[in-house]
């Protein structure tokens, strides 16, 4: 059976969730970020851990943005094939609610509307949304804004097929190394692995969306999750870049088939705020 979904309804929720990922950590987040500071072994980590916390309580209680960088917004909006959408085209309804969270949480604006020319946009649209049609009549949204100090950390490696584990492994830690404190750790770290060239960058940005702590469904992904975060803390960057035993809080990794003479990986790293909101309608 259809069923109709006014675009306003996506208008309001988006607006709303813009101002919500800026201005509060998520749980899962807060978790994490608790829990790393009760295990750094660091004094001086363990001192910038309690700093960042005080700054997320700060953000909370004030009703203020937990970073100056208040990101680009990027949108998963999974669509039931039953769901019907009555009123503005979807992409401009999720867009008018980035504008008006935006505007209304006095957000900024970091948005330029021609990355050559540079003239910001001033409302912080256009959104990037990332479309997939689903069973079912409801709509899910997921809000990820990000902040380009952890997302000019990113890197894509089109492996070959011999490189295998190992390869990847390799990849994932030549990112994290390459880029030190530029991500403001603790970070979370998203991987995608196969597909093509475009496609494991959107599985890499899709798991920074996996809430810190859970894991893959598949056995052996998940023991390579818990490898690469054990090795990740071993590399000593530390909460700020400080030196510590903590220099992500998650490695969340997706996978995707792929060509056979291909093997693409794709490393997308968040600082320690890690915004994600999601809701369904």
């Amino acid at each position: 059976m259809i069923r109709t979904v006014e675009t306003d309804v996506i208008i309001k929720n988006v607006k709303e969730m813009a101002i919500e990922a800026n201005y509060y950590l998520s749980s899962d987040m807060d978790g994490a970020m608790k829990g790393a500071a009760v295990k750094e072994k660091s004094e001086l980590g363990k001192k910038i851990l309690g700093q960042l916390l005080d700054n997320l309580q700060i953000a909370a209680d004030e009703k203020i943005p937990i970073c100056q960088d208040t990101g680009m917004a990027v949108i998963f909006l999974e669509v039931g094939q039953d769901v019907h959408f009555e009123g503005m085209p979807v992409e401009d309804a999720v867009n008018e609610g980035v504008r008006q969270g935006y505007e209304e949480g006095f957000l900024r604006k970091s948005v330029v509307g021609d990355p050559l020319i540079r003239e910001n946009t001033r409302d912080n649209t256009p959104a990037v949304i990332h479309y997939s049609i689903v069973p079912g009549d409801k709509v899910k949204i997921t809000m990820a804004p990000k902040g380009f100090g952890s997302e000019n950390m990113s890197r894509i490696f089109m492996l070959k097929p011999a490189d295998g584990i190992e390869g990847v492994k390799q990849s994932v830690l030549t990112a994290v190394k390459d880029a030190g404190p530029n991500a403001c750790p603790p970070m979370v770290v998203g991987v995608g692995i196969g597909g093509t060239f475009e496609k494991c960058a959107i599985l890499a940005k899709k798991a920074l969306t996996r809430p810190a702590g859970t894991h893959s469904d598949i056995p052996y992904i998940k023991e390579m999750e818990e490898e690469l975060l054990a090795a990740i803390n071993r590399l000593g960057i530390g909460p700020g870049g400080l030196g510590g035993t903590t220099t992500a809080l998650a490695v969340n990794i997706n996978t995707y088939p792929t060509h056979i003479a291909g093997l693409p990986v794709a490393v997308n790293i968040c600082c320690h705020v890690n915004r994600h909101v999601v809701r369904e309608i």
